[in-house]
């Protein structure tokens, strides 16, 4: 008799390699870059002060902490429904483990909005009741074709 886990494990990889969704957008305003600035105690310019951005930051704005964008990853994947809930059944508890690769090709601008697009790159069993999954995650500016981060997300699920 296998476990939810083990059942769990056969879904995901029923769908390796496939997108699992796109979230809803979402608006980076000033307030949030500063909020971000102050608990991470990074004022640099380029993310707080618009008049000096604008007169020697080459994107003429204020622009979204590359941190900040990253630490965001969990809220806008929040919007993206199960791919196939089932493999869901049963879990009481996840986990963000951790990341692999990051990296951010292009800077988000004040006032922009970004969203998720969740690909499954790999499903494992970590225990009998354990399982991780590894997304690639893929944060979109509204408005370009250039992600404005690419990370691969690592989440155990927990199995009762």
């Amino acid at each position: 008799m296998s476990t939810k886990a083990e059942s769990a494990l056969a879904i995901f990889e029923s769908y390796l390699g496939e997108e699992e969704g796109v979230g809803d957008w979402f608006e980076i305003d000033q307030e949030r870059i500063n909020l971000f600035a102050d608990a991470t105690m990074d004022h640099q310019f380029i993310h707080i002060d618009p008049e000096k951005s604008a007169e020697l930051s080459p994107y003429k704005v204020t622009i979204a902490h590359g941190f900040l964008t990253l630490s965001l990853i969990v809220h806008l994947g929040g919007s993206i429904p199960p791919k196939k809930p089932q493999a869901l059944e049963g879990v009481y508890m996840g986990v963000n483990y951790g990341l692999d690769k990051v990296r951010f090709p292009a800077p988000v601008p004040v006032n922009s909005k970004v969203r998720a697009r969740h690909r499954l790159v790999g499903a494992e069993l970590k225990g009998p009741n354990t399982i991780q999954v590894k997304r690639e995650v893929t944060v979109e500016l509204e408005g370009s074709d250039k992600p404005v981060c690419v990370a691969e997300s690592l989440l155990r699920f927990m199995y009762s």
